[in-house]
């Protein structure tokens, strides 16, 4: 067993972790003066407690568990085909390229426990809010909100079956957790699993408060109205709410506050937000695990930096149909850890930079793709034009008319690597790996650890 699965497998329920989640994750104000297993829930008494507590989830969210690594690359190894290859010797990574991963793998137990200590977190911020300054109330709740529906959009998509597969009020996603747990309390801390409809209203209705709740602009790092419209706009789309996911993409586009990169390189390994980021992860060496195991950039990043077990599969590059296109060469030739040649994507080439989780260049698309599909543009833009503009920042030549098939192959040219495939496919009812867009394998399973402990929680089929 490698030591990255060992450390995963050991991760017991997660109420117990929810329940001691302020022991390690207010980061770096006044609670981190305390002593580690001396912070209670009654020491929040101040704005400054309660914001420092905020801070804990956004520092959750830079960890491996989520997006520091994998939120993106999990995504993408389930869709893998055309796109990447690992060629690493971690078994639960190389399981799930394989779709053959079982209910004791180390990252689905991982990716479950950091959402569920992040939720915990925000739950946290909530319930202490009156304790916020009056004029500071509205903004942490915000964000809080904003960080509890991204989390719950990634968790139901990683664990449940793509709302596209219908039977939405039937179909099972993951448990919802709207209050704290300070305290594990084995007569009911035990919830079972939530609905798709149900998680998706709660995300909808989350994003919906952080939009009307956050300020326009914030400090880099933090989530703002944009950032909130910007992600509910990725989950209309999901959901082929196609109106709405046209309107809250030209909202962002609108405000005037974002523009794409001079170059497509130029939107990626920047030490804070690029004009173009909407909301970005700022990576530390204290967030990401970075040249040990984890990380996305260790993934990534070929030898002597990284680990280079993420390569470039040699078929991503016939979905380029123009040899201009800059995208194209973006890359670079390396070696891996365990010796093997390949291509590797400049896109996570350095370490503690800004990692992009929605951007200026989706919002073209979405709107563009969305007005597709509506026959009746949103935005005084045409699909073309929305098309268009993305190809045109990296010199690709410009289209009359486009079909969804367009949107599809460009979303892979701009948003590969990105965590962006395996919904863009689901979505839309495609394969994925050759495999049918509601195929268990596609889907993790409930860490059997869960199960164990609480036996209200319903595994996945074929678990």
């Amino acid at each position: 067993m490698n030591t990255k699965t060992g450390r995963m497998k050991k991760l017991q329920y997660i109420v117990f972790i929810c329940a001691v989640f302020l022991t390690g994750v207010a980061c770096d104000k006044k609670l981190d003066i305390l002593p580690q297993n001396n912070i209670t829930p009654s020491q929040i008494q101040t704005s400054a407690d309660v914001e420092a507590v905020l801070f804990g989830a956004y520092k959750l969210l830079q960890g491996d568990g989520a997006y520091g690594e994998q939120y993106i690359l999990v995504p993408d190894l389930i869709a893998d085909a055309e796109q990447i290859k690992f060629i690493g010797t971690f078994t639960d990574y190389s399981d799930i390229t394989r779709k053959i991963q079982d209910k004791t793998n180390g990252l689905a137990a991982g990716i479950w426990a950091t959402g569920y200590t992040t939720i915990n977190v925000a739950n946290t911020v909530l319930d202490k809010i009156s304790v916020v300054n009056a004029d500071e109330r509205d903004a942490i709740i915000g964000e809080a909100k904003f960080i509890r529906g991204m989390v719950y959009f990634q968790l139901a998509n990683i664990y449940g079956l793509p709302y596209s597969a219908g039977n939405t009020s039937s179909n099972l996603a993951v448990p919802l957790m709207l209050s704290p747990v300070y305290a594990y309390d084995s007569t009911k801390d035990k919830p079972a699993r939530a609905t798709i409809d149900e998680v998706y209203n709660q995300v909808i209705a989350d994003l919906k408060d952080a939009v009307a709740k956050l300020p326009e602009s914030a400090d880099n790092g933090r989530a703002t109205k944009y950032s909130a419209e910007a992600f509910l706009a990725r989950v209309y789309m999901n959901m082929a709410d196609y109106a709405d996911a046209a309107a809250a993409a030209d909202d962002v586009i609108n405000s005037g506050l974002y523009a794409l990169t001079p170059s497509f390189g130029a939107e990626f390994n920047n030490t804070s937000n690029s004009s173009e980021d909407i909301f970005a992860i700022q990576e530390t060496s204290q967030s990401n695990a970075g040249t040990t195991n984890g990380g996305i950039s260790t993934f990534y990043q070929a030898l002597p930096s990284g680990r280079g077990d993420v390569q470039t599969d040699p078929k991503y590059f016939n979905h380029f149909d123009d040899a201009n296109d800059d995208r194209a060469a973006f890359f670079y030739s390396g070696t891996s850890i365990a010796g093997f040649d390949g291509t590797y994507t400049f896109k996570w080439v350095e370490f503690y930079k800004a990692i992009p989780v929605v951007r200026l260049a989706e919002m073209y698309l979405t709107r563009g793709e969305a007005n597709l599909h509506l026959g009746t543009p949103v935005g005084g833009s045409t699909s073309a034009q929305d098309y268009n503009t993305v190809r045109a920042r990296s010199n690709a030549a410009s289209k009359a008319s486009v079909r969804v098939n367009d949107f599809v192959e460009e979303r892979l040219r701009e948003l590969g690597f990105e965590g962006d495939r395996m919904f863009t496919l689901k979505r839309l009812k495609m394969n994925v790996d050759n495999l049918p867009y509601t195929d268990g394998r596609l889907i993790l399973p409930i860490p059997q650890a869960e199960i164990d402990v609480n036996g209200n929680l319903a595994q996945n089929p074929g678990y």
